[in-house]
């Protein structure tokens, strides 16, 4: 049973959540909170497998609590998707920076919400469809120069050549079938990148991915 806490001040919207997520055989809701210090509290004591966290809250917004979770080596197994809108974007890409194992505009499809769930739960973070691609194309043009591509160095090509394809949003099943490989074999190359780059999970390979140059922004495949 996947255990879902759901952070947003809304209580309309949690009430929205609560009801789609229940009614999977898979998945319970295991609490609420309307801020972002409760959402942290409530992390601490349910221990969930996965946060839905609002950006924008009171007390505390949901950057600051995503930050204050992934760094608590105790809740390391703990992963957090965040919920954002248009109107929030340039938030987005430092959500990732925070730890957040992926992202999904609120008025996203029920299907795809349930699908992200099990996704992050599964270690594939959400960086999927193409809307998030876009974006997060568009919050690397932002952020600060590629940084060096000392860390790449540790990487065989073909880890490079999957760790492109990650930025670029592809999932395992894709990158399998771009570089005419199995499923099996890709996960194992982008975990092997994941490891030897200390990335704390597929959202954060994203981002070394664009900051070390290896991903440029429109580079969408």
């Amino acid at each position: 049973m996947i255990r879902v806490l759901l952070a947003d001040d809304q209580s309309l919207v949690r009430a929205g959540f609560r009801a789609l997520l229940d009614a999977q055989p898979d998945i319970e809701v295991a609490g609420e909170a309307a801020d972002g210090a409760q959402a942290v509290r409530a992390v601490r004591e349910l221990r969930p497998d996965v946060v839905l966290m609002d950006i924008r809250m009171p007390l505390l917004d949901g950057l600051a609590a995503t930050r204050r979770i992934t760094e608590d080596e105790a809740l390391a197994q703990i992963r957090v998707v965040m919920l954002t809108t248009f109107e929030l974007d340039e938030y987005v890409f430092e959500a990732i920076r925070s730890g957040a194992s992926g992202f999904l505009v609120k008025d996203t499809e029920p299907d795809e919400l349930l699908r992200a769930v099990r996704a992050v739960v599964a270690g594939d973070a959400l960086l999927s469809p193409g809307v998030t691609r876009r974006l997060i194309a568009e919050f690397a043009a932002r952020s600060k120069e590629p940084a060096t591509a000392d860390a790449l160095a540790r990487l065989t090509e073909r880890e490079r050549e999957v760790m492109a394809l990650v930025g670029i949003g592809l999932s395992n099943e894709e990158i399998a079938r771009r570089l005419v490989v199995s499923p099996l074999t890709a996960k194992t190359h982008v975990s092997r990148t994941m490891v030897k780059l200390g990335a704390r999970d597929r959202a954060q390979l994203v981002v070394l991915a664009y900051e070390s140059g290896l991903v440029r922004p429109g580079w969408l495949g």
